[in-house]
């Protein structure tokens, strides 16, 4: 564990419980029919929008070892501005970026954000989507305050993590 870091949950009975769990409710996203590429993308920007440096570590580690070009993924911060992402990846970045920032706007995801979601993905999509981006923010949630630093995450850790 970092020196740095407040507190390791994993250490704690209550918190290792919770983060098995945690991780468990995550397979039911990563097994679903939302693209893969799609949910690293989704997981790095909301990571990157709470300054999660343990998540986009993670995510970014992650999204590498599965194909995902480095082109992509330093551009994921700026997606407006990049010609590489599909309108459907626009679409779920768009979605990450209003549910994550809810306290930044009354109305949360707009309606025309909503629609470009549901013109892209089906409804186990949609609900994986939704869910996802519920996740992402809670684990940036758990690392932030505890000061879980990125740079140590090595390709695979989560999923062992998960067995």
């Amino acid at each position: 564990m970092d020196t740095n870091t407040r507190f390791n949950l994993f250490e704690n009975e209550l918190g290792s419980k919770f983060g098995k769990r945690f991780a468990n409710a995550s397979l039911v996203v990563h097994q679903s029919s939302l693209p893969a590429a799609t949910q690293e993308l989704v997981s790095l920007r909301a990571s990157q929008i709470n300054g999660c440096g343990w998540c986009i570590d993670l995510h970014t580690k992650e999204a590498a070892a599965a194909g995902e070009s480095a082109v992509r993924l330093n551009l994921v911060a700026a997606w407006r501005e990049s010609t590489v992402f599909t309108e459907a990846e626009r679409a779920a970045l768009a979605f990450a970026e209003e549910s994550t920032r809810l306290a930044d706007a009354h109305q949360g995801v707009s309606d025309e954000t909503w629609a470009q979601v549901r013109k892209h993905y089906d409804d186990d999509q949609t609900a994986a989507l939704v869910s996802l981006v519920a996740l992402i923010n809670a684990a940036n949630r758990l690392a932030v305050p505890v000061h879980q630093k990125g740079g140590s995450y090595e390709v695979g850790m989560f999923a062992a993590a998960v067995n």
